[in-house]
């Protein structure tokens, strides 16, 4: 049964991007439960800012030499290996599961060195990094970074395997993932930090980059796959992936870069600064990786078999259809973040030693980020849209100039005095700013986008999204009153009431004006309601597929 249910493959966008958000959701729901357990027991002060600074080394290399290779260079090229072996009748995947063999041998030794580099040589390139700190500090910080550099090793390797997962579109297993990252890094702090302090923490990474990693190679174990260590960088489809994966990667360490001069320039406003900008940027990501990731790696598979069979106009209808159904949910989330930002980090992390300065400078920063959710949300689908038509140097070159435009932004609104929150909005400005750019190159290189049917969508949305608002802020001054405000319980029963109302209000509006999103929720739930017969269901491959 459990074979079975790894083998569950998904055969449309929405069923992929419904299993890929669902488990976002939880893994996000354990990243809530994370930080409220972090900023609790550490509060928004020195420990939580060395934590999050030291997160900054190890993240860089595997942005760089992992999230670029696999999204710009190992899934189109493993998915070719695949499509030659269908097309010439085999009877399994040989040259496929080589390739991946070598991948993961040659990724995984480099990955290896560059985490042992990186150990050895952080007493020198950290302290530049924050220059705020204080040298015990940053000595913290040291230490906190070379334990957590055997996570990038780990989870390069569950990147590769995710790789392959998500080209066979089993992304089930590939989506549990995350919920077992964040499990680990909760387990560090419940039952080592008590023992070991932050540290234990960044032990509870290292476990749970390792839990990342074993459940999607069980899977792949399941699928078929058997690994032969395969030391050879020179093989053509190693030097394929490389090839295109190098722009890509280049790009990722001009975002990079700017994350660790954010880190850098929030080291020297105050202590908690650090760690308040992550925390916030925290608790935006939520809707971001739930609807906007989650949807642009489900279409991702699709649309890029589109475009090798040269069928562009119907890619264009699927990305246009995929950015109206991201942005029927951003929308109402947009709202939600910005009207209920204070009852949100309140009730989120609002405990122990995460105090109502904590709060509100948090707050304060989470609004400034909620103006680009949508940006952010459709960034991931535009980019892989770029790589599906083997165009990896323009998103490089936009990405560029946006990172220019918003360190400046950041170091302006550093001196005119708005601390962390004008670094949250400098990086807002910024994604708005790389998403029109690219929206832009994008049309030139494919030609329409069926832009049309998008703002009329995004009109009804704009409507429902007003109304949405007032029904929300009627809510929460009406509530009020009614619960003890300086409760947990009173607050959150605010926050629900308001946004529940909300939400509602925006749903039924958007489906009374003929919204074809609201419309195909409404239909996909009765859909699943409605009872399965015993008979008339084709099954494929052990799996049932609904039709």
């Amino acid at each position: 049964m459990f074979s079975r249910l790894l083998n569950i493959k998904s055969h449309t966008v929405v069923s992929a991007a419904a299993v890929l958000g669902l488990a976002s959701l939880l893994s996000r729901l354990a990243g809530v439960i994370r930080d409220r357990l972090l900023s609790g027991q550490f509060g928004a002060g020195a420990d939580l800012d060395a934590y999050y600074a030291a997160f900054r080394a190890p993240d860089f290399i595997y942005s760089l030499f992992v999230f670029g290779a696999i999204s710009a260079g190992f899934i189109p090229v493993f998915a070719a290996y695949v499509k030659n072996a269908e097309a010439e009748n085999a009877s399994d995947d040989d040259r496929a599961w080589d390739l991946a063999s070598r991948v993961l041998t040659v990724l995984g030794l480099a990955l290896a060195a560059l985490a042992g580099l990186g150990a050895l040589l952080a007493p020198w390139f950290l302290p530049a990094l924050t220059p705020g700190f204080s040298p015990e500090q940053q000595q913290q910080t040291i230490e906190l970074t070379r334990i957590m550099f055997l996570s990038p090793v780990l989870l390069g390797l569950s990147g590769v395997l995710g790789g392959i997962l998500q080209t066979y579109r089993r992304f089930l297993v590939y989506s549990i993932a995350p919920i077992l990252y964040n499990v680990g890094i909760i387990f560090g702090t419940l039952f080592l930090a008590p023992a070991f302090g932050i540290r234990g923490v960044a032990f509870g990474v290292v476990l749970g980059a390792l839990l990342h990693c074993a459940v999607q190679l069980w899977a792949c174990l399941a699928f078929g796959f058997r690994f032969r260590f395969r030391p050879d960088p020179r093989h053509d489809g190693v030097r394929d992936i490389v090839r295109l994966m190098l722009p890509r990667t280049a790009g990722l360490a001009v975002s990079q870069i700017n994350l660790l001069i954010l880190t850098g320039v929030a080291s020297t406003v105050g202590v908690g600064s650090i760690a308040v900008f992550n925390l916030a940027n925290n608790l935006q990501s939520f809707p971001v990786n739930i609807l906007g990731v989650s949807f642009a790696v489900a279409a991702f598979p699709f649309i890029a078999d589109l475009a090798v069979r040269g069928r562009h106009d119907e890619m264009a209808e699927s990305f246009s259809r995929t950015v109206r159904n991201v942005l029927f949910t951003i929308v109402p989330a947009t709202v939600f973040f910005l009207l209920l930002r204070a009852q949100i980090v309140r009730v989120v992390l609002g405990s122990g030693r995460f105090d109502w300065a904590d709060t509100i400078d948090t707050a304060d920063a989470l609004a400034f980020f909620t103006l680009s959710l949508f940006a952010q949300a459709l960034l991931p689908l535009v980019v892989r849209v770029f790589f599906a038509v083997k165009d990896a140097v323009t998103p490089l070159l936009v990405g560029v100039m946006a990172v220019i435009f918003e360190r400046t932004l950041a170091w302006w609104f550093m001196s005119r005095g708005l601390g962390t929150p004008g670094l949250a909005l400098a990086f807002s400005v910024g994604s708005i700013l790389n998403l029109v750019a690219l929206w832009i190159f994008l049309r030139l290189r494919v030609g329409s986008l069926r832009e049309a049917a998008i703002c009329r969508s995004v009109a009804v949305m704009s409507v429902g999204a007003l109304i949405m608002a007032v029904v929300m802020q009627a809510a929460k001054y009406a509530v009020a009153p009614l619960v003890d405000m300086r409760s947990f319980v009173g607050i959150f029963l605010q926050g629900a009431v308001a946004g529940t109302l909300g939400l509602a209000a925006y749903f039924g509006l958007t489906w009374l004006a003929g919204s074809e999103e609201a419309q195909a929720v409404v239909e996909m739930y009765r859909r699943r309601m409605r009872p399965v017969p015993v008979t008339g269901v084709r099954q494929e491959d052990g799996n049932i597929n609904p039709e």
